[in-house]
């Protein structure tokens, strides 16, 4: 049975991918500073602040047999220049930079050994830049220079590394008082992207058949990546 750490899995993205393996036969570990939300017989809940000091210290000695590592936690913040603030600049960097480094340094290197493994990390269409979000692209493009140097390390040992880049999507962030002021951009497609969409592309990079994509940011954005 495959086993898959998943961080952010109590709520909108990383709980629908969690969902998702777990009804395709997964054995799920979810990271999260919220209670468990969800019930399972292969699903473990570990509770953690992933933008705390050692995050990797949630992980047990058997998590570390994990045959993949999700990294979906996140977090918004929108200002404009002249009003960033040092520390949700710096909660930022650490729920999606330094604990994506911190869990994969201790995960990824027994995936390697064994000459299997996949990672795949959550990021945004906003990495690209994008007004009054300066600090949030800024921690999301920062993902994509460490997901694809892992990728060329750990490809000619079977592991692979890619990036799910979504526009905006139909979660309970697009209802936080601190994204007021930058509301999300509806994609061409006329809709917000759907966390059970993301959940289907993540569990194909996962599965055998995507063993040769690798190093990718793939976007899943309704066309808001197309020329205007």
């Amino acid at each position: 049975m495959h086993r898959a750490i998943v961080t952010g899995s109590s709520a909108g993205i990383g709980r629908a991918i969690a969902e998702s393996l777990l009804a395709n036969g997964w054995q799920v570990t979810g990271l999260d500073r919220a209670d468990a939300a969800i019930e399972h017989a292969r699903y473990v809940h570990r509770q953690g602040d992933l933008a705390g000091v050692r995050p990797e210290a949630i992980l047990s000695d058997d998590d570390c047999q994990a045959d993949a590592l999700v990294h979906a936690a996140g977090l918004m913040h929108a200002a404009p220049i002249g009003e960033l603030e040092a520390e949700a600049g710096e909660r930022l960097w650490r729920l999606h930079v330094v604990a994506l480094e911190r869990l994969a340094n201790r995960l990824l290197p027994a995936m390697r050994a064994r000459r299997a493994g996949r990672l795949v990390v959550i990021g945004s269409r906003v990495a690209a830049g994008l007004p009054r979000r300066s600090q949030y692209a800024a921690s999301k493009s920062a993902l994509i220079g460490l997901v694809r140097s892992w990728a060329g390390e750990l490809a000619p040992f079977g592991v692979t590394a890619n990036i799910v880049s979504p526009a905006a999507t139909r979660t309970a962030m697009l209802d936080d008082p601190v994204r007021a002021s930058s509301p999300p951009r509806t994609p061409p497609l006329g809709r917000l992207i759907e966390p059970d969409e993301i959940a289907s592309l993540v569990g194909y990079l996962l599965s055998p058949q995507a063993a040769a994509i690798t190093g990718q940011d793939i976007a899943i954005c309704g066309g808001a990546s197309l020329p205007s």
